[in-house]
């Protein structure tokens, strides 16, 4: 299968059921050689690779490596992986929508066009995992009878234009089928891009379906404009009608925004016009189950018995979310093996969900890029410093102290539409949650965001990791910027 898509634990294969810094958004940060100096280890001997333990023995690498130790509480810790591919036997509690899917493909396998498809839900619901499950078994079955079917799927999340999500197309079909990307990643227009993506689909294959994960993520970079992923539904979905792909196209868009289509352009929403698939939280049964045909991956004597109760009730009380429950399983395991400790127990999964919670958003942190940390330290600001009892953040009031921070550091500023883009990618991660509100009659939508934790945290974090001390300093000055921009909103 093309592309890379993310969305649940794993992709499953066939199986016979059902066949610069804030200028530039680049984090560039400044080292002193001077700071960095090699230091001689004391303890191991260069010449012999050994290493001299407290008692004074020498034991080379290979010695330790070749210390077998504890037994690992693993047999198979591929099936706890998120990226491992799993047997359709062990997919849970996604029927409904397993069957929605093979009904609304089913038709490739009879020469006929499906129709498209909005694929909805949380993260970490199975929306991947159901569409990567059903097209693989289409490929096979059209394999068989000698048909060429190609499933062209990227993740939008890293994408900022239209023009780079093309591209990403042109490669991921482009690697399916081993031939030459053929364009230049710059310097030519989308336009071209476009024709080397129709000219690949047409050489190799007689039908597709692109899937476009986390499409709403795909915004672009001008602000008022129509977003890029509104401009992508319309190119695509329409190939086929104007004869540029001479096959069957499919697109399939999976998003965690349940009013994604309240942002379509409306020759877009036309012209791509899906059928929905909604896909709910799992609840804690479910992940109980899941979590239960994935025990494995563990040696038989190797799990408590409270150990797999406890991993879904966590993971119920982060909306349901089976990536994070398959996570932490896994977490537990490896910090049994850590200590030696031969079994994983409910301990091990209670430390691992603390170490979960306390290194999560920090590790987020180091991983963003400025503009990126900037945004998230703009809208904790006043989820922090509201003097209102809700602590919600509208989406225009965090753009506002976005401008201003950026305005203190002398910045350049990212557009309205990438603040908002760049807020919701963290939802993904699970530390904010969003939500689309109205303003009444005749005054627009907006999006309102909620720190899943504590937001003066987070800002903390921030300016540990950033050059941000200089905003942190102005503390007073920044809270009554913040409730003087709430009021100005709430009295529109």
């Amino acid at each position: 299968m093309a592309g890379n898509n993310q969305d649940e634990a794993a992709h499953p294969p066939p199986d016979n059921q059902i066949r610069s810094d804030l200028n530039e958004d680049v984090d560039v940060s400044e080292t002193n050689s001077e700071d960095i100096k090699e230091t001689p280890s004391e303890d191991i001997d260069p010449e012999t690779e050994e290493v001299a333990t407290e008692e004074g023995n020498q034991r080379s690498i290979r010695e330790m490596l070749d210390d077998e130790g504890t037994e690992s509480v693993f047999v198979n810790r591929d099936l706890v992986e998120p990226d491992t591919i799993i047997d359709e036997e062990r997919i849970v509690g996604r029927d409904d929508q397993l069957e929605s899917v093979v009904s609304f493909l089913k038709p490739t396998l009879q020469g006929n066009r499906p129709p498209n498809m909005l694929l909805y839900g949380p993260a970490g619901t199975g929306k991947s995992l159901i569409i990567g499950a059903v097209t693989q078994q289409i490929i096979d079955l059209c394999e068989s009878k000698g048909e060429r079917f190609g499933v062209v799927d990227i993740n939008c999340q890293p994408i900022n234009t239209l023009d780079q999500a093309v591209y990403e197309l042109v490669q991921s079909v482009a690697s399916d089928v081993g031939a030459p990307v053929g364009v230049p990643e710059t310097g030519v227009s989308t336009k071209r891009k476009y024709r080397r993506l129709y000219e690949l689909i047409n050489n190799h294959y007689d039908s597709v379906i692109f899937i476009l994960d986390e499409i709403d993520l795909l915004v672009g970079r001008r602000a008022n404009d129509e977003p890029a992923h509104s401009k992508l539904l319309y190119q695509l979905s329409r190939a086929s009608n104007t004869n540029e792909i001479e096959g069957r196209v499919s697109v399939a868009a999976l998003t965690n925004d349940p009013k994604f289509m309240q942002d379509i352009d409306g020759r877009a929403e036309s012209s791509f016009n899906p059928r929905d698939v909604y896909f709910p939280d799992y609840d804690a049964t479910q992940l109980r189950e899941i979590l239960d045909n994935r025990r494995d991956a563990f040696r038989e004597d190797a799990l408590e018995d409270g150990v797999i109760p406890l991993v879904a009730a966590f993971a119920a009380q982060s909306h349901g979310d089976a990536r994070k429950a398959i996570d932490l399983f896994r977490g537990a395991g490896d910090l049994a093996d850590e200590r030696g400790d031969g079994e994983v127990t409910e301990d091990h999964v209670r430390e691992s969900q603390e170490e979960i919670d306390k290194d999560r958003s920090l590790k987020l942190v180091e991983g963003l890029t400025m503009q990126k940390k900037v945004s998230l330290y703009a809208t904790a600001a006043v989820a922090s410093y509201s003097n209102q009892p809700r602590s919600s953040v509208p989406s225009p009031v965090g753009f506002k102290i976005y401008q201003w921070v950026t305005d203190e550091l002398d910045a350049d500023q990212m557009t309205r539409e990438t603040y908002v883009k760049y807020v919701k990618e963290l939802s993904t991660y699970g530390l904010i949650s969003t939500s689309r509100k109205s303003r009444g009659r005749g005054g627009g939508m907006f999006m309102e965001f909620t720190f899943t934790g504590d937001p003066e945290s987070m800002m903390k974090r921030i300016v540990d990791d950033t050059r941000l001390e200089a905003i942190a300093e102005k503390e007073e000055l920044l809270h009554t910027v913040v409730n003087t921009q709430l009021r100005d909103f709430h009295e529109q």
